[in-house]
């Protein structure tokens, strides 16, 4: 099955230039969601994480139903401000500005080894952002995975760990 077959690309979007690989029509499609699942499982299974951590939003949809098919515990990177109790915060640099994420530190064991997931790769900076946030809570990123990684954009050379995509595709 051709996985890549039911992501909609979506030309132009948010800004002209830019394609936008839409992941809505994948989860439309349980078959391929399934398969989805299945592959992404056997890229990052050898990593053994006892946690999946998801990078908001899209990255949790493909996060909880991995960690649940592997058996671990999956935990939310979120924008300030969305989560309640004690959070961790890390503030990064975008390409014009910046930005800060969260994590509660209470649901992740000291320790642990854990993958990061999103749906996609481009420029790096939210899942280097992620990792140092997860080494911030005293535990270690194993990898980083996603669905599709964006060419030519040097995302994965920011990341300090290694990187699993099903997909490379070009920005």
């Amino acid at each position: 099955m051709n996985i890549l077959n039911s992501i909609r690309i979506v030309p132009d979007f948010p800004k002209p230039g830019i394609n936008f690989y839409d992941i809505a029509t994948l989860l439309a499609d349980p078959a391929a969601w399934r398969e989805t699942i299945g592959q992404m499982r056997e890229r990052i299974e050898s990593y053994r994480p006892d946690m999946l951590m998801g990078i908001e939003s899209r990255g949790f949809l493909v996060a909880a139903p991995l960690a649940m098919e592997m058996g671990v515990g999956f935990g939310m990177i979120r924008k300030k401000g969305k989560l309640p109790g004690k959070t961790l915060s890390h503030k990064y640099d975008l390409e014009y500005g910046s930005d800060v994420i969260e994590l509660q530190p209470d649901l992740i064991p000291q320790g642990s080894n854990i993958v990061l997931v999103d749906d996609l790769l481009a420029t790096g900076g939210t899942m280097s952002a992620a990792a140092k946030l997860i080494e911030q809570a005293g535990s270690k990123v194993s990898a980083g995975a996603c669905i599709i990684e964006l060419d030519g954009l040097g995302g994965r050379a920011k990341l300090p760990c290694p990187f699993e995509a099903l997909f490379s595709c070009p920005a």
